[in-house]
Protein backbone atom coordinates (compact mmCIF):
# COMPACT_ATOMS: atom_id res chain seq x y z
CA UNK A 1 0.00 0.00 0.00
CA UNK A 2 1.12 3.52 -0.61
CA UNK A 3 1.32 6.63 1.24
CA UNK A 4 1.11 9.34 -1.04
CA UNK A 5 -1.00 12.62 0.01
CA UNK A 6 -2.51 15.18 -2.52
CA UNK A 7 -2.35 18.96 -1.44
CA UNK A 8 -4.77 21.24 -3.48
CA UNK A 9 -4.18 24.88 -2.53
CA UNK A 10 -7.48 26.40 -2.19
CA UNK A 11 -7.71 30.06 -2.97
CA UNK A 12 -11.09 31.22 -1.93
CA UNK A 13 -11.58 29.08 0.94
CA UNK A 14 -8.30 30.05 3.10
CA UNK A 15 -7.57 26.19 2.86
CA UNK A 16 -5.20 23.72 1.59
CA UNK A 17 -7.42 20.33 1.12
CA UNK A 18 -5.38 16.86 1.86
CA UNK A 19 -6.20 13.68 -0.48
CA UNK A 20 -4.47 10.72 0.26
CA UNK A 21 -3.79 8.07 -2.05
CA UNK A 22 -3.31 4.36 -1.07
CA UNK A 23 -3.51 3.05 -4.73
CA UNK A 24 -5.08 3.76 -8.36
CA UNK A 25 -8.31 4.86 -7.85
CA UNK A 26 -7.84 4.72 -4.26
CA UNK A 27 -8.66 8.21 -2.90
CA UNK A 28 -10.02 9.87 0.01
CA UNK A 29 -9.88 13.41 1.33
CA UNK A 30 -8.54 13.08 5.11
CA UNK A 31 -8.36 17.11 6.36
CA UNK A 32 -8.47 20.66 5.38
CA UNK A 33 -5.61 22.76 6.81
CA UNK A 34 -6.62 26.55 7.43
CA UNK A 35 -3.62 28.78 6.45
CA UNK A 36 -3.68 32.44 5.30
CA UNK A 37 -5.90 34.37 2.68
CA UNK A 38 -5.75 33.56 -0.47
CA UNK A 39 -3.33 30.86 -1.12
CA UNK A 40 -2.05 30.15 -4.06
CA UNK A 41 1.18 28.05 -5.70
CA UNK A 42 1.92 25.18 -5.06
CA UNK A 43 2.73 24.01 -1.37
CA UNK A 44 6.69 23.21 -1.54
CA UNK A 45 7.92 20.78 0.43
CA UNK A 46 10.99 19.37 2.50
CA UNK A 47 12.37 16.01 2.46
CA UNK A 48 10.85 15.95 6.24
CA UNK A 49 7.54 17.35 4.92
CA UNK A 50 7.72 20.94 6.29
CA UNK A 51 5.27 22.33 3.63
CA UNK A 52 5.57 26.01 2.69
CA UNK A 53 2.25 27.80 0.79
CA UNK A 54 2.19 31.59 -0.10
CA UNK A 55 -0.99 33.73 1.40
CA UNK A 56 -1.21 36.22 -0.99
CA UNK A 57 -3.50 38.46 0.63
CA UNK A 58 -1.72 38.25 3.73
CA UNK A 59 2.18 38.66 2.39
CA UNK A 60 2.78 35.47 4.67
CA UNK A 61 4.39 31.75 3.91
CA UNK A 62 2.62 29.44 5.65
CA UNK A 63 4.28 26.49 6.89
CA UNK A 64 2.35 23.15 7.43
CA UNK A 65 3.50 19.85 8.81
CA UNK A 66 2.83 16.90 6.03
CA UNK A 67 2.42 14.70 9.01
CA UNK A 68 0.24 15.97 11.63
CA UNK A 69 -1.56 18.62 8.76
CA UNK A 70 -1.75 20.98 10.57
CA UNK A 71 -0.28 24.99 10.47
CA UNK A 72 2.68 25.54 12.24
CA UNK A 73 4.05 29.09 11.83
CA UNK A 74 3.47 32.33 9.57
CA UNK A 75 6.48 34.04 7.87
CA UNK A 76 6.31 37.58 7.11
CA UNK A 77 7.37 38.55 3.33
CA UNK A 78 6.88 40.93 0.75
CA UNK A 79 2.90 42.06 -0.36
CA UNK A 80 1.24 39.61 -2.77
CA UNK A 81 3.46 36.49 -2.43
CA UNK A 82 2.53 33.87 -5.50
CA UNK A 83 5.02 31.52 -6.08
CA UNK A 84 8.37 29.69 -4.10
CA UNK A 85 11.00 27.03 -4.67
CA UNK A 86 12.67 25.42 -1.54
CA UNK A 87 16.51 24.94 -2.48
CA UNK A 88 17.81 21.39 -2.48
CA UNK A 89 19.73 21.75 0.84
CA UNK A 90 16.82 23.02 2.47
CA UNK A 91 17.90 25.74 4.12
CA UNK A 92 16.70 28.43 2.18
CA UNK A 93 13.63 29.41 0.28
CA UNK A 94 12.83 31.60 -2.69
CA UNK A 95 9.49 33.66 -2.68
CA UNK A 96 7.93 36.29 -5.82
CA UNK A 97 6.19 38.77 -4.32
CA UNK A 98 3.69 40.19 -7.19
CA UNK A 99 2.86 43.38 -5.07
CA UNK A 100 6.48 44.42 -4.25
CA UNK A 101 7.66 43.31 -7.58
CA UNK A 102 10.57 41.42 -5.64
CA UNK A 103 11.76 37.90 -4.81
CA UNK A 104 12.48 37.47 -1.32
CA UNK A 105 15.26 35.18 0.08
CA UNK A 106 13.92 33.07 3.40
CA UNK A 107 16.31 31.55 6.01
CA UNK A 108 14.00 28.27 7.20
CA UNK A 109 16.45 27.75 9.85
CA UNK A 110 15.75 30.93 11.58
CA UNK A 111 12.16 31.11 10.17
CA UNK A 112 12.62 34.74 8.67
CA UNK A 113 13.59 36.81 5.51
CA UNK A 114 16.48 37.78 5.17
CA UNK A 115 16.27 40.12 1.64
CA UNK A 116 14.39 41.09 -1.21
CA UNK A 117 15.77 41.51 -4.68
CA UNK A 118 14.07 43.83 -7.30
CA UNK A 119 12.35 42.20 -10.43
CA UNK A 120 10.19 43.33 -13.12
CA UNK A 121 6.44 44.14 -12.61
CA UNK A 122 4.06 41.94 -10.66
CA UNK A 123 6.23 38.27 -10.85
CA UNK A 124 4.37 35.02 -10.05
CA UNK A 125 5.70 31.64 -10.22
CA UNK A 126 8.89 29.90 -10.65
CA UNK A 127 10.90 26.82 -10.95
CA UNK A 128 14.58 26.22 -9.39
CA UNK A 129 17.19 23.95 -10.82
CA UNK A 130 17.77 20.89 -9.38
CA UNK A 131 21.46 21.88 -8.54
CA UNK A 132 20.11 24.99 -6.97
CA UNK A 133 22.33 27.25 -8.71
CA UNK A 134 19.19 29.03 -10.96
CA UNK A 135 15.77 30.61 -9.93
CA UNK A 136 13.48 31.00 -13.35
CA UNK A 137 10.49 33.62 -12.22
CA UNK A 138 7.72 34.39 -14.34
CA UNK A 139 7.63 38.19 -14.36
CA UNK A 140 3.54 38.44 -15.80
CA UNK A 141 3.49 42.31 -16.13
CA UNK A 142 6.56 43.07 -17.68
CA UNK A 143 6.85 40.00 -19.83
CA UNK A 144 10.31 38.10 -19.45
CA UNK A 145 11.52 35.65 -17.35
CA UNK A 146 14.23 36.37 -14.73
CA UNK A 147 17.07 34.07 -14.21
CA UNK A 148 18.57 34.54 -10.93
CA UNK A 149 21.66 33.42 -9.12
CA UNK A 150 21.21 31.51 -6.04
CA UNK A 151 24.72 29.64 -5.93
CA UNK A 152 26.11 31.78 -3.27
CA UNK A 153 23.28 30.80 -0.92
CA UNK A 154 25.25 27.19 -0.66
CA UNK A 155 27.39 29.11 1.25
CA UNK A 156 25.21 31.40 2.82
CA UNK A 157 25.62 34.47 0.53
CA UNK A 158 22.64 36.18 0.74
CA UNK A 159 23.80 39.65 -0.60
CA UNK A 160 25.19 37.58 -3.91
CA UNK A 161 21.76 36.89 -5.08
CA UNK A 162 21.06 39.06 -8.32
CA UNK A 163 18.79 38.53 -11.18
CA UNK A 164 21.35 38.42 -13.98
CA UNK A 165 19.39 37.88 -17.26
CA UNK A 166 15.94 39.04 -18.30
CA UNK A 167 15.08 36.27 -21.31
CA UNK A 168 11.91 38.04 -23.05
CA UNK A 169 8.24 36.44 -23.78
CA UNK A 170 6.19 38.53 -26.50
CA UNK A 171 4.97 41.99 -24.86
CA UNK A 172 1.24 40.82 -24.42
CA UNK A 173 1.99 36.64 -23.20
CA UNK A 174 1.95 37.77 -19.74
CA UNK A 175 3.97 33.96 -18.76
CA UNK A 176 2.22 32.62 -14.84
CA UNK A 177 4.32 29.64 -14.90
CA UNK A 178 6.75 27.43 -16.14
CA UNK A 179 8.89 23.92 -15.59
CA UNK A 180 11.92 22.66 -16.60
CA UNK A 181 11.89 19.32 -18.45
CA UNK A 182 13.36 16.00 -16.64
CA UNK A 183 16.67 16.12 -18.73
CA UNK A 184 17.33 19.55 -17.65
CA UNK A 185 17.60 21.07 -21.20
CA UNK A 186 14.29 23.32 -21.70
CA UNK A 187 11.67 24.91 -19.25
CA UNK A 188 8.56 25.21 -20.84
CA UNK A 189 6.62 28.86 -19.77
CA UNK A 190 2.78 28.72 -19.95
CA UNK A 191 1.26 32.28 -20.87
CA UNK A 192 -2.24 33.84 -19.78
CA UNK A 193 -2.86 35.85 -22.56
CA UNK A 194 -0.83 34.09 -25.66
CA UNK A 195 -1.85 30.85 -27.51
CA UNK A 196 1.59 29.31 -27.43
CA UNK A 197 3.82 28.05 -24.93
CA UNK A 198 7.39 29.73 -25.11
CA UNK A 199 9.88 27.14 -24.30
CA UNK A 200 14.01 28.53 -23.44
CA UNK A 201 16.68 26.56 -23.99
CA UNK A 202 18.58 27.34 -20.53
CA UNK A 203 21.56 27.07 -22.65
CA UNK A 204 21.78 29.79 -24.41
CA UNK A 205 18.51 31.25 -22.72
CA UNK A 206 17.31 31.44 -26.40
CA UNK A 207 13.31 31.10 -26.71
CA UNK A 208 11.12 29.42 -29.23
CA UNK A 209 6.68 29.34 -29.68
CA UNK A 210 4.71 26.41 -29.65
CA UNK A 211 1.64 27.02 -31.03
CA UNK A 212 -1.75 25.95 -28.64
CA UNK A 213 -4.21 27.55 -30.64
CA UNK A 214 -6.21 29.47 -26.91
CA UNK A 215 -4.72 31.53 -24.69
CA UNK A 216 -5.14 30.95 -20.27
CA UNK A 217 -1.82 28.43 -20.05
CA UNK A 218 -1.63 28.04 -16.37
CA UNK A 219 0.25 24.88 -15.43
CA UNK A 220 2.94 22.87 -16.98
CA UNK A 221 4.22 19.13 -16.05
CA UNK A 222 5.37 16.63 -17.76
CA UNK A 223 4.57 12.67 -18.42
CA UNK A 224 6.49 9.99 -16.70
CA UNK A 225 9.08 8.91 -19.42
CA UNK A 226 9.62 12.58 -19.88
CA UNK A 227 8.90 12.81 -23.52
CA UNK A 228 5.91 14.60 -23.14
CA UNK A 229 5.08 18.42 -21.49
CA UNK A 230 1.35 18.71 -20.01
CA UNK A 231 0.06 22.39 -20.22
CA UNK A 232 -3.20 23.14 -18.91
CA UNK A 233 -5.25 25.70 -21.31
CA UNK A 234 -7.83 27.47 -18.63
CA UNK A 235 -9.58 28.65 -21.31
CA UNK A 236 -10.52 25.63 -23.48
CA UNK A 237 -10.69 23.10 -19.93
CA UNK A 238 -7.45 21.27 -21.45
CA UNK A 239 -4.77 19.89 -21.40
CA UNK A 240 -2.26 20.85 -24.03
CA UNK A 241 0.37 17.58 -24.96
CA UNK A 242 3.86 18.71 -26.86
CA UNK A 243 6.59 16.68 -27.53
CA UNK A 244 9.45 17.62 -26.07
CA UNK A 245 11.78 17.05 -28.60
CA UNK A 246 9.96 17.65 -31.92
CA UNK A 247 8.09 20.90 -29.93
CA UNK A 248 4.91 19.86 -31.63
CA UNK A 249 1.53 19.40 -30.06
CA UNK A 250 0.05 15.73 -30.53
CA UNK A 251 -3.09 15.85 -29.06
CA UNK A 252 -5.46 17.75 -26.05
CA UNK A 253 -7.20 16.33 -23.27
CA UNK A 254 -10.61 17.49 -22.22
CA UNK A 255 -10.80 18.14 -18.13
CA UNK A 256 -12.76 19.90 -15.66
CA UNK A 257 -13.41 24.11 -15.54
CA UNK A 258 -10.88 26.01 -15.42
CA UNK A 259 -8.07 23.94 -14.98
CA UNK A 260 -4.69 25.58 -13.50
CA UNK A 261 -2.16 23.20 -11.28
CA UNK A 262 -1.07 19.59 -12.40
CA UNK A 263 1.13 17.02 -10.90
CA UNK A 264 1.63 13.47 -12.31
CA UNK A 265 2.31 10.56 -10.25
CA UNK A 266 5.06 8.66 -12.35
CA UNK A 267 4.13 5.25 -10.89
CA UNK A 268 0.68 4.88 -11.81
CA UNK A 269 0.86 7.75 -14.72
CA UNK A 270 -2.18 9.33 -13.13
CA UNK A 271 -2.45 13.12 -13.94
CA UNK A 272 -4.17 15.03 -10.76
CA UNK A 273 -5.52 19.01 -12.21
CA UNK A 274 -7.32 21.77 -10.05
CA UNK A 275 -10.23 22.91 -11.54
CA UNK A 276 -10.30 26.57 -10.40
CA UNK A 277 -13.74 27.80 -12.17
CA UNK A 278 -16.34 29.81 -10.84
CA UNK A 279 -19.85 28.96 -11.20
CA UNK A 280 -20.27 32.40 -13.83
CA UNK A 281 -17.17 30.36 -15.67
CA UNK A 282 -18.87 26.85 -16.04
CA UNK A 283 -22.08 28.37 -17.16
CA UNK A 284 -19.91 29.33 -20.62
CA UNK A 285 -17.32 26.58 -21.06
CA UNK A 286 -17.09 24.68 -23.73
CA UNK A 287 -18.10 20.70 -23.00
CA UNK A 288 -15.91 19.12 -20.87
CA UNK A 289 -16.30 15.22 -19.20
CA UNK A 290 -18.85 16.32 -16.54
CA UNK A 291 -17.04 17.13 -14.25
CA UNK A 292 -17.47 20.09 -11.73
CA UNK A 293 -15.63 23.32 -10.29
CA UNK A 294 -13.73 23.01 -7.10
CA UNK A 295 -12.39 19.61 -7.66
CA UNK A 296 -9.54 17.38 -8.72
CA UNK A 297 -9.45 15.67 -12.38
CA UNK A 298 -7.70 12.51 -12.47
CA UNK A 299 -6.40 11.34 -15.82
CA UNK A 300 -4.84 8.05 -16.54
CA UNK A 301 -2.44 8.41 -19.14
CA UNK A 302 -1.95 5.17 -20.00
CA UNK A 303 -5.34 4.64 -21.30
CA UNK A 304 -5.10 7.07 -24.55
CA UNK A 305 -2.23 7.37 -26.39
CA UNK A 306 -0.63 10.86 -25.75
CA UNK A 307 1.01 10.98 -29.64
CA UNK A 308 -1.87 11.05 -31.47
CA UNK A 309 -5.34 12.58 -31.16
CA UNK A 310 -6.95 8.86 -30.42
CA UNK A 311 -8.95 7.76 -27.94
CA UNK A 312 -10.81 8.11 -24.48
CA UNK A 313 -8.88 8.43 -21.54
CA UNK A 314 -10.42 7.26 -17.92
CA UNK A 315 -11.06 9.82 -15.53
CA UNK A 316 -12.13 10.09 -11.88
CA UNK A 317 -13.13 13.35 -9.72
CA UNK A 318 -12.53 14.25 -5.89
CA UNK A 319 -14.29 17.71 -4.72
CA UNK A 320 -12.05 19.74 -2.47
CA UNK A 321 -12.13 23.63 -1.29
CA UNK A 322 -13.10 26.38 -2.79
CA UNK A 323 -10.97 27.83 -5.74
CA UNK A 324 -8.05 25.27 -6.41
CA UNK A 325 -5.45 26.69 -8.08
CA UNK A 326 -2.55 24.17 -7.39
CA UNK A 327 -1.72 20.39 -6.70
CA UNK A 328 1.44 19.06 -5.01
CA UNK A 329 1.87 15.61 -4.30
CA UNK A 330 4.08 14.05 -0.73
CA UNK A 331 4.98 10.82 -0.26
CA UNK A 332 5.15 10.10 3.77
CA UNK A 333 7.47 6.95 3.59
CA UNK A 334 10.52 9.51 2.85
CA UNK A 335 9.70 9.97 6.48
CA UNK A 336 11.16 7.39 8.91
CA UNK A 337 8.00 5.74 10.80
CA UNK A 338 9.50 6.52 14.33
CA UNK A 339 9.56 10.18 13.89
CA UNK A 340 6.19 10.25 12.03
CA UNK A 341 4.69 8.64 14.68
CA UNK A 342 6.56 11.09 17.41
CA UNK A 343 4.92 14.09 15.34
CA UNK A 344 1.53 12.42 15.28
CA UNK A 345 1.95 12.29 19.20
CA UNK A 346 3.37 15.46 19.66
CA UNK A 347 0.62 17.14 17.56
CA UNK A 348 -1.71 15.37 19.49
CA UNK A 349 -0.69 16.67 23.09
CA UNK A 350 -1.13 20.43 21.39
CA UNK A 351 -4.51 19.33 21.17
Amino acid sequence: MRNIQLFSTDTDDGVISVVAKTGPREHRTVQQIRVGNAPRGGVKFTSTGRGFVCNTSQNTLSEIDAVSLREVRRIEVGHGPRGLGVLPDEKYAVVSNSGSDTVSIVDLQANVEVRQIRVGRDPRHMVLTKDGRWAYVCIWGDAYVSKIDLSGLVDGDVDSVREVTRIPVDDQAHPYSLNIDPSGRRAFVANTQATFTTVIDLDTDTTRRVELGHIGGRGVAFSPDGRYALITVESVNRVYVVDVESLEVTRDIPVGPGPRGLVVDAEDSTAYITNFARPTFVASAPSMPGFASNSLTMVDLKSAPLDRQEGEFDYEEIPVGYGPCSVVMFDLDTIPEDERLGRLDEAESRR
